[in-house]
């Protein structure tokens, strides 16, 4: 088994480091050009948006999807999760400060391309057997490449996604839960996961209607307490804030004027981890939030496109920046030093330093809270495609096989597992890229201000007449 998780290791690095990071950053870049910057052009838009739409308590979904604030809840539900607390100490660990320079990079990036997601989600969203609103990357996909190669590249990304997130994926975050419970409370790892599970599989069997009506309310509040705990820390360590501030830019292109000569973190190392992890954050290009993106009930996709990008602001620029920002003033980091505190320790220890022992409990809610609402938009997504699969009456049998996943994820952290989760990760990225390439005319044409619902032009890179 060791040796079967290593293997599965190395060629999930190799498909990540090699490929992804190259294909997913040049995805942005393209889109971002071709869609004249939307990401600077319409920012304030999609922020007025959101705020427009924003409720702890708004209109219940249905069968005709759900608001536009929901949609984007449950997108950051999957969006904000361990990896913004975990992901970001490995990735200044790995790549020095430096790296977070190159997250922002990615993610500016990446905002055109969720942007794009929303869009073509919206365009090509259906109604399944039950009457109801649903769509994603695997109707997209047929839309776009008709025939067996369109149903077999839709079908790859469907059990991808069922593989990557519903199973492996939230066995991963079921399993950050029991650990940090179980560091600050002392709690049985077991017991976490059961009730854990009870909770989601409650969520679960409301359908579409729950789980948007939780995710509206729980992102809120999930943010509003980090956000909050980070600017505290901000606040005690801001003697040495604007030096922090000015290692990310300094090491992104010099790592050693910050790190010194004895450190082996180059450029490479800074840009790698921190494109990697920045984009394994915010999912930009990943296929998974244009599940939830295609519900929202918006009189036009670019409505939709244009709050889809917040998303990414939110996940990347706000608290995946404000957890690099607390580690590096907390004097805790030691980029690149063997044996030196890494992933969900560093991060503890960062938090501890200001909080002291409260520092164990504060990470503990706040992986409670980012790992339990990315099981709830994980399982979502992951259902969507079951339907379009299997049909409605299989979803069922999913929800029972999650919770079980759940469970066990509390108590094992095998690393196969893991590297699993990583590898169906990658694989579901590239069907989603091809079709995201091959429409990306649609999107151009709607970032003009087109009627995108009226553009039936598939063509690859085609231009607006």
């Amino acid at each position: 088994m060791d040796q079967l998780a290593q293997t599965v290791s190395t060629i999930s690095g190799f498909v990540w480091n090699n490929l992804l990071l190259y294909l997913l950053v040049g995805t942005g870049i393209l889109f971002s050009v071709r869609t004249r910057f939307v990401q600077v052009r319409k920012f304030g838009e999609g922020f007025r948006r959101m705020f427009g739409g924003f409720s702890l308590n708004g209109k219940k979904a249905d069968h005709e999807g759900m608001s536009s604030f929901q949609a984007l809840t449950t997108a950051i539900a999957a969006q904000v999760g361990t990896g913004n607390i975990t992901g970001c100490a490995t990735a200044l660990y790995s790549g020095g400060p430096g790296a977070i320079f190159w997250m922002w990079l990615s993610a500016f990036f990446g905002m055109s391309t969720i942007y794009g997601e929303a869009i073509l989600a919206q365009k090509f969203k259906t109604t399944d057997e039950t009457g109801h609103v649903t769509g994603g990357p695997i109707y997209y996909i047929k839309a776009r490449f008709t025939g067996k190669f369109g149903k077999a590249l839709a079908g790859f990304f469907s059990l991808a996604i069922i593989f990557a997130l519903g199973f492996t994926g939230n066995m991963v975050q079921s399993n950050s839960i029991g650990d940090a419970c179980h560091t600050a409370f002392g709690i049985p790892k077991l017991a976490i996961g059961i009730v854990v599970a009870v909770i989601a599989g409650f969520i679960f069997l409301g359908g579409v209607k729950r789980i948007a009506s939780v995710t509206e309310k729980l992102v809120p509040v999930m943010a509003v307490f980090y956000i909050i705990g980070c600017v505290i820390i901000l606040i005690i360590n801001r003697a040495v804030l604007l030096d922090a501030i000015q290692s990310t830019f300094v090491a992104a292109f010099d790592p050693q004027a910050v790190l010194g000569g004895a450190v082996g973190i180059s450029v490479r190392e800074a840009m790698r981890y921190g494109v990697a992890r920045g984009l394994f954050s915010n999912e930009a290009g990943m296929g998974s939030t244009p599940h939830a993106h295609a519900l929202a009930k918006v009189e036009k996709p670019q409505d939709q496109g244009v709050i889809a990008m917040i998303g990414v602001f939110i996940d990347t620029f706000i608290v995946l920046t404000l957890t690099a920002l607390v580690i590096l003033t907390s004097g805790q980091l030691q980029a690149g030093v063997e044996g030196g505190l890494q992933g969900t320790q560093l991060a503890q220890a960062a938090f501890q330093s200001a909080f002291g022992s409260f520092g164990n409990v504060f990470i503990a809610i706040c992986m409670l809270f980012f790992a339990f609402s990315t099981i709830i938009g994980w399982y979502f997504f992951g259902e969507t495609n079951v339907k379009a699969l299997f049909g409605a009456k299989a979803t069922k049998i999913y929800a029972a096989i999650v919770v079980v996943f759940v469970v066990l994820g509390s108590t094992l952290k095998v690393d196969l597992v893991w590297n699993l989760s990583d590898l169906f990760n990658a694989l579901m990225v590239f069907p989603n890229l091809i079709a995201l390439l091959a429409l990306s005319g649609i999107v151009s044409r709607a970032a003009k201000g087109g009627d995108v619902l009226k553009d039936n032009n598939l063509s690859f890179f085609n231009k607006k007449k």
